[in-house]
């Protein structure tokens, strides 16, 4: 007989994330169902508002993915009544992008989803002196390698397990069978835990230079941007690089260093194919370097064919809501039908509805969307600087491209992005120079509000930290009539639709064994793999007075 696992939420992560999971005898995963819990009204918000103002709100769908969503809703504007933009306003979204790639990578990796791998309890047994040797096998000069910052690593992940402090170490699946760490291993990615925190307020700052702060940056606006002063000022330009020198130090010392350490531990697991998705993978590319060269290349891989990687279609997207929680009529509205009486997902029959996640396909196919799709198809399409990062990993892990879908290979992917990041966003900074030395301080390209057509429609899609993300806005009598958003999250957790075809998610779940039912250790670890942000894809407004949920601080 078949047995479920329900996991409601998915700790560590953002947003209220629900899998349902059905076992055989031997444990292992034969259906799953991944819904989103809360629902997305900012798209209604939007509606009759000034469409100048759609960066500022939309801005608000996330706390962690702020910058993306706000240039979305400015880009869709723009993109609506034709307007341009300065070089040097691009540039400067192109750099607040790219250091939020770059901090949401390594939070990702250490505050999100590091205890998937990390076993607390069996870092405490490690041995400093060893541990120093043990780091010195993924990088000639690993980041913070002492015997004494590692006694005091023990000291301090001593003092937070026995005071109870720290929310991810209070309690765990500690000793499951699934950890495949030494002790060693385990005190290095923790040492690196806890300098990830530093990490993530250093980087934050690159962003705030030209944002004036984060997260929900202030300086786009249609047109442009409105940080002036800061792009002329020598001072607010060094600040920048040096916030990326550090974190470039970081990344190249110990977030790609451990995850060699990582694939080496878990090569079995991933020549198993642990947390591999159908294969189906989509790229809209982007962020100019210079006149031949974009840091992503897009397009489409159907079924991991890649000898054949076709060209990126609009046209061919469609949403739809047959299983999630929304009328099957043209207005698509809200339409919650509760769960069973047990407190489970309906998902007995072909019409159940149980996500808030509505069903983007693309040419009838649901896709993966993120680090892999970008790397695989910049990679296999070569007209990147991608692939030497690329190589020198594969060779260092004797990993092969096809291993980096897998659950691992997916943060594997993460890291070989952020590292190549770091390399080029210094060359945006050289244009940005560049231009200001030759007296190009354009940051705006002016416009009358007043005189721009009443009625509008535009879109922009951008790669973002989780993957592609879609705005698109209907302007009618110079108010936003629609509003709509397919973001990453949307794409890689969509429902099954009445094609009963599984999503990313869902797929990547099939056939993985639970070694123990009332410790899923590995449905966890496959799930965080994808960065999951639930709240870019749903939100919700309880008007029943109905008691959600009690917190203390």
């Amino acid at each position: 007989m078949m047995k479920k696992i329900v996991i409601d939420p998915i700790t560590r992560i953002e947003g209220h994330l629900r899998a349902e999971v059905e076992v055989d005898e031997k444990g292992i995963v034969q259906e799953a169902y991944v819904s989103g819990q809360l629902f997305r009204g900012i798209e209604i918000i939007l509606q009759n508002r000034d469409p100048r103002d759609a960066g500022l709100l939309a801005g608000r769908v996330c706390g962690v993915c702020t910058n993306s969503h706000f240039r979305g809703a400015i880009g869709a504007v723009e993109n609506a009544y034709s307007l341009s933009i300065p070089q040097n306003a691009r540039i400067i979204r192109d750099l607040m992008s790219m250091a939020l790639f770059i901090q949401d990578h390594v939070v990702h990796f250490y505050q999100l989803h590091l205890l998937d791998f990390v076993d607390v309890l069996s870092a405490l047994k490690a041995n400093p002196k060893e541990t120093t040797k043990e780091a010195h096998k993924y990088s000639p000069k690993p980041f913070r390698n002492s015997n004494t910052h590692y006694d005091t690593v023990l000291e301090k992940l001593q003092n937070f397990i026995d005071a109870g402090r720290l929310g991810p170490f209070n309690s765990g699946y500690w000793g499951h069978s699934d950890y495949k760490l030494s002790s060693e291993q385990n005190l290095i990615l923790l040492s690196h835990y806890f300098e990830a925190l530093q990490f993530q307020t250093k980087i934050s700052k690159a962003i705030a230079i030209f944002g004036g702060k984060t997260p929900h940056p202030q300086s786009l606006v249609v047109g442009g941007i409105t940080s002036v002063a800061d792009m002329i000022n020598p001072q607010r330009l060094n600040d920048f690089i040096f916030v990326i020198k550090e974190a470039s130090d970081f990344i190249n010392r110990a977030y790609l260093p451990d995850m060699k350490l990582l694939a080496i531990a878990y090569k079995d697991e991933i020549k198993s194919k642990s947390g591999k998705t159908i294969g189906n993978f989509l790229s809209v590319g982007g962020y100019p370097i210079n006149k031949e060269m974009k840091l992503f290349s897009g397009g489409v891989i159907f079924e991991q064919d890649f000898s054949n990687i076709q060209e990126f279609d609009a046209n061919k997207i469609k949403e739809e809501v047959q299983r999630a929680w929304y009328s099957d009529d043209e207005k698509q509205e809200p339409f919650y039908t509760d769960l069973n009486e047990d407190g489970t997902l309906k998902t007995k029959n072909k019409d159940d509805k149980y996500s808030w996640i509505k069903a983007p396909r693309y040419d009838g196919k649901t896709m993966e969307t993120g680090p892999v799709a970008r790397l695989l198809i910049s990679y296999l399409n070569n007209n990147t600087a991608i692939n030497s990062f690329v190589d020198e990993f594969l060779k260092e892990t004797s990993l092969s491209l096809e291993d980096l879908n897998s659950t691992v290979g997916r943060n594997c992917a993460r890291a070989i992005e952020s590292q190549y990041i770091c390399e080029y966003i210094f060359k945006l900074v050289s244009n940005l120079i560049q231009n200001i030395k030759y007296y190009d301080t354009n940051t705006w390209d002016k416009y009358n509000f007043s005189e721009l057509i009443k009625d509008a429609s535009g879109y922009v899609f951008l790669e973002v930290p989780r993957g592609v993300l879609l705005h698109s806005i209907n302007i009618e009598n110079a108010k936003i009539k629609n509003y709509q958003i397919i973001a990453p999250t949307t794409w890689n957790a969509t429902p099954k639709n009445s094609d009963g075809i599984r999503g990313a998610y869902e797929e990547a779940l099939i056939g993985i064994e639970i070694k123990d039912l009332e410790k899923p250790l590995e449905v966890l670890k496959v799930l965080h793999s994808f960065d999951p942000c639930l709240a870019c894809a749903v939100h919700i407004i309880d008007t029943k007075g109905k008691y959600l949920g009690e917190y203390k601080v």
